[in-house]
């Protein structure tokens, strides 16, 4: 039997989020308190109570927006941000903040993240993603597996040794480089769009076993360096056991998820979940995570067990409007996605255009603890205009609500995009009540 759920207090989080903790003890829960438990866990209900202390920036178009404290806070709580080369609207590490704090200057997020003073690196921790530079002996785990085994291109660096050690002495000689600015004669692409050249296969490779890491791009183009250029000495000393390592990672997932399967545990890193087993059960032993059932998760004829981390709020509501990025924590595992929204998801970028359904990139619409729609966004820049391509509303969605929510959704990101104009494109079964807001 699953154990109960403790009694807990509350931590003294602001608003409605964290307000409750468990007063009885339970072994279930239900889906509506399951959503609120991951949306709180994942940073949502919180924007609107900040602080009138706290530092404040101001963007172009005079939106005031939040400091950098704020900024920190909310990506040390996801631990990562995902990259992808996707631009029609914004890019895809820049969303998450903005879903869930509002406009704010991206400047001040590149500041703490990416260059010599930054501190976080990019590497294959979900897919490519900027993680903390403190993480470094945590996934030499990884490392070891791809220096080993290899996955994908299998002994790509053994085949090619004499080539991945002319690029560690040219870096070493030069200094960081984009492999564009490398001169090889195999650094030439073999095809169009993802034709990569035999030297940049070489140091994605070389990213993957460690011998190189990334910590900044340029015009989004990687910046290879060998550790030594980019890292301290102290940091590349560190060893951290590979049982510690997962411990602390699987720890750092389970509280960014705030209740999870072992799935959900295992996405969050990219783990398998066999390998995480026994460190979750080790966890729940020690008491950082509790078993639990959540209704509706279901495998076949039998309850899903889950876990919930000792630190989770409990909300009584989640308060919060925002569009997510495909690539967000609370939706990029689309497994859990179905099983917490029941939302189903599918990007269609690689979709033929007559064949997608409903848009190039359509973000998920997150009203309170649903999700109630998808709009598909598009910034014109040269015509400084949003362009909302498609807005869609999930069956059942209150639309004249759920447009009238999104409305100021969409005036913060234009202001955030630095354009002067919304238009609404008359596709979706949310897009009349849409322009009618507008037009009202």
């Amino acid at each position: 039997m699953p154990r109960p759920v403790c009694a807990a207090v509350s931590r003294g989080a602001r608003g409605d989020v964290g307000a409750m903790r468990y007063r009885r003890p339970m072994d279930e829960l239900s889906s509506a308190q399951a959503r609120r438990i991951a949306l709180a866990a994942a940073g949502f209900g919180r924007q609107r109570a900040a602080s009138p202390r706290a530092r404040r920036t101001t963007v172009p178009g005079g939106t005031r927006t939040p400091g950098s404290a704020a900024l920190r806070r909310e990506v040390a709580r996801l631990g990562l941000l995902q990259i992808d080369s996707v631009n029609v609207f914004e890019r895809s590490h820049y969303l998450p903040m903005w879903s869930r704090l509002g406009a704010y200057d991206r400047a001040a997020l590149d500041r703490f993240t990416t260059g010599h003073r930054g501190e976080y690196f990019e590497y294959w921790a979900h897919e490519a993603a900027l993680i903390p530079r403190a993480w470094w002996p945590h996934f030499e785990f990884r490392r070891d597996r791809y220096r080993t085994k290899g996955t994908a291109w299998g002994g790509y660096l053994r085949e090619n040794a004499a080539l991945a050690d002319w690029l560690r002495a040219e870096l070493a000689a030069n200094g960081p480089m984009r492999a564009s600015a490398i001169e090889h004669d195999a650094n030439e692409r073999r095809g169009p769009w993802w034709g990569w050249s035999e030297v940049k296969i070489a140091l994605e490779w070389m990213l993957r076993t460690g011998d190189v890491v990334c910590i900044e791009r340029q015009r989004f183009e990687r910046v290879y360096a060998l550790p030594e250029q980019a890292l301290s000495s102290e940091l590349l000393g560190q060893s951290v056991e590979r049982g510690e390592a997962l411990r602390q990672l699987i720890g750092h997932a389970a509280s960014a998820l705030g209740v999870a399967t072992l799935a959900d545990l295992a996405d969050y890193f990219r783990m398998l979940q066999v390998d995480i087993k026994p460190t979750v059960h080790e966890l729940v032993d020690e008491g950082t995570l509790i078993e639990v059932t959540v209704a509706n998760w279901n495998t076949g004829s039998r309850r899903t067990a889950a876990y919930l981390h000792r630190d989770a709020a409990h909300p009584r509501r989640i308060d919060h409007a925002a569009l997510v990025s495909p690539f967000d924590p609370i939706v990029w595992f689309r497994p859990r996605t179905e099983r917490l929204f029941d939302f189903h998801y599918r990007i269609e970028i690689y979709t033929p255009a007559p064949k997608r359904i409903f848009g190039y990139l359509c973000l998920p619409y997150v009203l309170d603890d649903q999700i109630v729609g998808r709009v598909d966004l598009k910034a014109d820049r040269k015509a400084k205009t949003l362009r909302v391509q498609a807005a869609w509303a999930e069956p059942g969605a209150p639309a004249d609500a759920a447009a009238a929510r999104l409305v100021p959704v969409l005036r913060d990101a234009a202001a955030w995009q630095g354009l002067t104009d919304i238009t609404i494109v008359n596709r979706g079964s949310l897009a009349p009540a849409l322009a009618a807001e507008f037009g009202a």
